[in-house]
């Protein structure tokens, strides 16, 4: 299985309606990445096709400057990480992988893609302060991946680095980092309220509205009333 082999297979499926896929979807700005016309549905499908792809013809997907052409490569590496019959060795490759492309994979739908699997269920039993250090990242990317990456932890009922996570990016500058801060917390609220009570209290009066919309939103109806009463009060 080739990188050239699957951008063929993948070429099968373009569609000139899908073209605007870079305007609609791509916020990395990176002047270069542009669109291949193909529907993400049949980008997942085909990398499905290609899971056993050889990591070296994985990274030259990640070349491209096509869009789908690298969420191809995104998918592949999730798809072997999430695979139960993938060796400790494969997994750490896979985690190398991505955080020394990282620059490749800039936009927020690429973290979301594989953040989880690749990154936070290989540190799941592990020391996990590579996390907080892509926190404090000028790359906002890599900051999403910070947060994004502890789902692994949140389904595993372990909440605690998810919010110091968030402690650290409450007020990023990115309103991309600060949904994906109010997402997770909201996930990890769902396992430990009180946590999420807590950073709310904290934060409610400074943390960025996009944050806040996110973090409150599966909320009771009292409740997320209390912290809209609170929030709005600091304009008073």
């Amino acid at each position: 299985m080739t990188a050239v082999q699957f951008i063929e297979k993948l070429s099968t499926f373009r569609n000139e309606k899908e073209m605007d896929k870079v305007e609609k979807f791509f916020k990395g700005n990176d002047g270069v990445t542009r669109p291949f016309g193909v529907k993400f549905g049949d980008v997942f499908t085909t990398a499905k096709e290609f899971s056993k792809m050889p990591l070296k013809e994985i990274n030259t997907l990640l070349d491209s400057d096509f869009y789908e052409v690298r969420m191809g490569a995104v998918s592949i590496m999730d798809f072997q990480a999430g695979n139960k019959k993938s060796t400790e060795e494969k997994k750490k490759e896979l985690f190398d992988m991505y955080l020394n492309r990282h620059d490749r994979l800039n936009n927020w739908d690429f973290v979301d893609r594989g953040a989880r699997n690749i990154v936070g269920e290989y540190l799941a039993d592990r020391p996990r302060d590579i996390l907080y250090k892509l926190a404090e990242s000028e790359n906002p990317w890599e900051r999403r991946t910070a947060v994004v990456s502890t789902y692994a932890f949140i389904r595993k009922n372990d909440t605690e680095d998810t919010f110091n996570i968030a402690e650290i990016l409450v007020h990023d500058p990115n309103e991309l980092v600060n949904k994906a801060v109010g997402s997770w917390i909201r996930e990890a609220g769902k396992k430990n309220p009180k946590r999420l009570h807590h950073f709310l209290d904290q934060y409610v009066k400074t943390m960025p509205a996009a944050t806040f919309s996110y973090a409150i939103e599966k909320l009771d109806p009292d409740t997320k009333k209390h912290y809209k009463e609170l929030r709005k009060s600091k304009e008073i």
